[in-house]
């Protein structure tokens, strides 16, 4: 039986699982490159095989696994170390996620230069449909709106506050009740703001995410996302 084992490692610290990997013996397999339509980020997974654990391990079980190395998170400008220093086989995946991804993968021992793939839009698979730009840039738009509004309502809680303080002057505990009030109300009202910010973000998001689904997964999605909240405002109501 085949299983697959991943683990997840920082960029800076990828050249040393793998020289570690080909060390205890592990042969290449593949490297693929994906791309988050989340948040536009690039995601490597390398797959190694070590033939002679692997005979061994089907010898007592029927078993093998192959381990995967995989790098999330990375920006589209970062400098990813290649890995053919170790495994001279890697070029054609390192090209391609070169070529087709537009990564910047540096020291490459077989290097095309941008030319293994003869395509006619640069790095076509880091093109994003125009639904998700616009859900994408709506979700900043609504973030930014959210939290400039948030960011003012506190600040003009805590003018009215310090004002109201100054104006206490006639007693000394008077004047320290009459600051407090307006700072908790500021407080409460800045919290509000806050976790209004945080819905208006989070459904950007979702509409972001449902405008790259296939359009009758997302009516499915929406419709359930409609009953969940009908049900949840029954139980207030009730």
């Amino acid at each position: 039986m085949q299983k697959a084992i991943y683990t997840t490692v920082e960029l800076d610290a990828l050249l040393s699982h793998v020289q570690a990997l080909k060390g205890a013996g592990a042969r290449f397999v593949q490297m693929h490159a994906e791309r988050s339509v989340d948040d536009g980020t690039y995601r490597l997974v390398y797959t190694f095989i070590n033939i002679h654990a692997a005979q061994e391990q089907i010898a007592q079980d029927g078993s093998y696994a192959f381990e995967n190395l995989v790098v999330e998170g990375i920006d589209q400008l970062q400098d990813i170390p290649s890995i053919s220093s170790y495994y001279p086989a890697v070029f054609p995946f390192e090209n391609e996620a070169h070529d087709l991804f537009g990564l910047a993968i540096t020291d490459m021992q077989v290097d095309f230069n941008g030319f293994f793939y003869q395509v006619s839009t640069a790095e076509p698979m880091s093109v994003i449909t125009p639904e998700v730009k616009a859900a994408r840039e709506k979700a900043m738009k609504v973030r930014a709106a959210a939290e400039a509004k948030a960011h003012k309502a506190a600040a003009e809680k805590a003018a009215a506050a310090a004002a109201a303080a100054g104006e206490g002057v006639a007693g000394a505990g008077d004047a320290a009740g009459a600051a407090a009030q307006p700072t908790a109300a500021a407080g409460s009202d800045a919290q509000h703001d806050e976790a209004a910010a945080k819905a208006a973000l989070k459904a950007a998001e979702m509409e972001a995410k449902l405008a790259a689904m296939d359009p009758e997964k997302a009516a499915k999605v929406r419709a359930a996302l409609a009953a969940k909240a009908a049900r949840d405002k029954q139980k207030k109501e009730a």
